[in-house]
């Protein structure tokens, strides 16, 4: 009998530079926390979760992140995304790989070592039950300065991520906001991708603007809030990941 989850597929985006990590021959997701890259605690999320296929995107030295992978996680498949260009371009790499698979996508980032396997069940198990195009994964902060901010109508129902640098006065006073972390029903989220066009400025494809695809169909989008909203902090310099590894010694001890 098998343990995995067939309805469940895991993407990873693992291409980033980390320039600010300060190290420019190093991919971001390879660097250590207790002697183990930040990407192999995600992909051993992806294994708790019991996913049917674990697809990582790789792409700044990517051969270190593929090598170290094929080590201690052979099943995960890794695709490059080269050139890199957004989010959305990163899972639209996920495409072939997931071809002919009819469940749901849950979409991770590979710097989120303190996500929690009891956070993201809730946030699978809430987007089955609600039957929706998509569910996103919210925090409440103390601070919500800088992140995009998870407007919902009275049902509950997200209406609008709004960007800080894009929102209004009111929208800044919204302290719920989106941690990057999705979870899709797979062919809601590929029909979407291709969808989306790179019309900003930074001629990047957007995961987020599927929502707007979403939106315009008359599709759901729901949102589950994590407990802890230091679960989906990202790593993106020194200081953060020696707090990530400060944070993780106080659960394991």
């Amino acid at each position: 009998m098998s343990l995995q989850d067939d309805r469940l597929a895991v993407v990873i985006m693992a291409a980033g530079k980390g320039t600010r990590m300060n190290n420019p021959s190093m991919a971001k997701v390879m660097y250590e926390i207790n002697g183990r890259p930040l990407v192999e605690w995600v992909v051993d999320l992806a294994r708790r979760l019991q996913a049917s296929r674990t697809v990582v995107v790789v792409g700044w030295r990517k051969e270190s992140v593929i090598a170290h992978l094929a080590r201690v996680s052979p099943s995960a498949v890794c695709v490059t995304q080269d050139p890199q260009l957004g989010t959305g371009h990163a899972v639209m790499q996920a495409e072939p790989v997931l071809q002919g698979f009819t469940g749901d996508v849950l979409v991770l980032s590979g710097d989120v070592p303190l996500l929690t396997e009891q956070t993201t069940r809730e946030l699978i198990a809430s987007h089955r039950e609600k039957r929706v195009a998509a569910t996103v994964l919210t925090a409440i902060p103390e601070d919500a300065t800088g992140y995009g901010r998870v407007l919902r109508d009275r049902e509950g129902n997200v209406t609008a991520i709004v960007e800080h640098k894009d929102a209004t006065e009111e929208q800044r006073k919204v302290r719920e906001i989106n941690s990057g972390i999705y979870a899709f029903q797979a062919a809601n989220l590929f029909e979407g991708l291709h969808e989306i066009t790179p019309n900003n400025a930074q001629k990047e494809y957007y995961l987020t603007d599927v929502f707007e695809v979403f939106w315009r169909r008359k599709m759901s989008v729901a949102a589950v809030t994590a407990r802890d909203p230091v679960e989906i902090g990202g790593i993106n310099t020194p200081e953060q990941l020696e707090e990530a590894r400060r944070l993780l010694a106080g659960r394991e001890s």
